[in-house]
């Protein structure tokens, strides 16, 4: 039986357990059996309708029955939905992540264009900041947007955008030069039809999911395309992952509650030398490990999200950490369960092999680990300089 006793902390609320109540039969009579799909795009596709049919899809945006994005309720809806599919954690985070800036700081015509057809799940979005030359250095960004007339023209290109193949809608960030780095960017909502943006290539990586190498060439927008005011785009993208980055903590979490469930169930069947492998000490040894592993990243989870809501204006520190935390955690865990299920554990669809895929990638996108490392020091060192 899964371990419920986090439900409890106080860092969450009725409102909460509730969710996670409702969520949890939703995800198993919805999910049973959906790791694998031969045609990925059709399955995104499919999991947004369902989940903005059944309700999840509001928690992503603020809409008239709430004001703000609760940090909280999206790491909740992550870990479970991650225990279950990684491909519907996949889909309601890049669903939440690429309407972000929108929810966050678009006007009130964005917003009311825009997010009742997210929150819905009939409009997917994207969230288009990497390029080539630059992942984790937004500043490097080369992708430009001059002003034209009552528009802007944009060209340059972006990569690694999840969603990049089925979006209706991308949040692109470029350079309109305000000033040099970051101070000079802004974000444009661009639609996919648009004939100046181009799906250049569709990447393949270990764990299939929809993404993209987009190109803009002579892509106008009109002005009303404009998030925020010029200028703004580096407060808009660091904003935005500060409010998301957390949650991917939650995505790596239900991986490893996964992992450990699955390694349970393994080492009380299965029969080594006339006895249950939960019976060796070293196999002990290796579960309390990793149920120490998941306490830890849960807790800076769950106190990350609590600070965002209530009302810090930013949470960068505790999100680098939660997000470090709770990925490389994740990576031990399940290589633990790897190891403990043998050959089974390198057996192609199986619930281990399944995960092992699945979490690599979290140590990278949206901030790679060794980037939270120096959000961490930095925000360290600046306050003790400030003493």
């Amino acid at each position: 039986m899964r371990d419920q006793s986090f439900l409890q902390w106080p860092f969450l609320e009725d409102r909460h357990r509730s969710i996670a109540s409702g969520l949890e039969l939703w995800a198993e009579n919805n999910l049973a059996g959906d790791n694998h799909h031969l045609d990925v795009d059709k399955a995104c596709r499919e999991l947004v309708a369902k989940l903005g049919e059944d309700g999840w899809l509001k928690y992503t945006a603020p809409g008239e029955d709430s004001g703000s994005i609760d940090v909280r309720t999206l790491a909740l809806i992550r870990e479970t939905l991650a225990r279950h599919s990684g491909l519907a954690d996949f889909v309601f985070a890049m669903q939440g992540l690429g309407a972000g800036p929108i929810s966050l700081f678009g006007d009130r015509e964005q917003k009311a264009r825009w997010l009742p057809r997210t929150r819905a799940g009939k409009t997917i979005s994207a969230f288009a900041l990497s390029e080539p030359g630059s992942g984790s250095d937004v500043a490097n960004m080369t992708t430009s947007a001059r002003r034209d007339g009552n528009g802007y023209v944009l060209d340059g290109e972006k990569t690694w955008i999840s969603n990049g193949g089925i979006a209706d809608l991308y949040v692109v960030f470029a350079r309109t030069g305000e000033a040099p780095g970051a101070r000079g960017l802004s974000a444009f909502v661009v639609e996919a039809d648009n004939p100046g943006l181009a799906i250049a290539e569709r990447i393949e990586v270990i764990a299939p999911h929809p993404l993209a190498r987009l190109t803009f060439s002579n892509c106008r927008v009109s002005a009303d395309a404009l998030i925020g005011t010029s200028g703004q785009g580096f407060k808009i993208a660091m904003g935005t992952l500060d409010v998301f980055r957390t949650s991917v903590g939650g995505a790596a979490l239900g991986f490893a509650r996964r992992a450990l469930a699955e390694t349970v169930r393994r080492v009380t069947h299965r029969q080594l030398f006339g006895a249950p492998l939960a019976e060796l000490q070293m196999i002990q040894g290796h579960i309390a490990d990793m149920a120490l592993e998941i306490d830890a990243a849960a807790l800076l989870i769950y106190r990350a999200a609590w600070t965002k809501d209530m009302g810090a204006p930013r949470v960068t520190r505790e999100a680098a950490m939660a997000k470090l935390y709770a990925t490389e955690a994740a990576q031990r865990v399940i290589d633990t369960a790897v190891q403990i299920h043998g050959g089974d554990g390198v057996r192609s669809g199986h619930p281990v092999e399944t995960l092992y895929r699945e979490i690599r990638a979290l140590r990278i996108y949206e901030g790679a680990s060794d980037v939270q490392k120096v959000v961490i020091a930095r925000s360290l060192l600046a306050g003790a300089a400030g003493r």
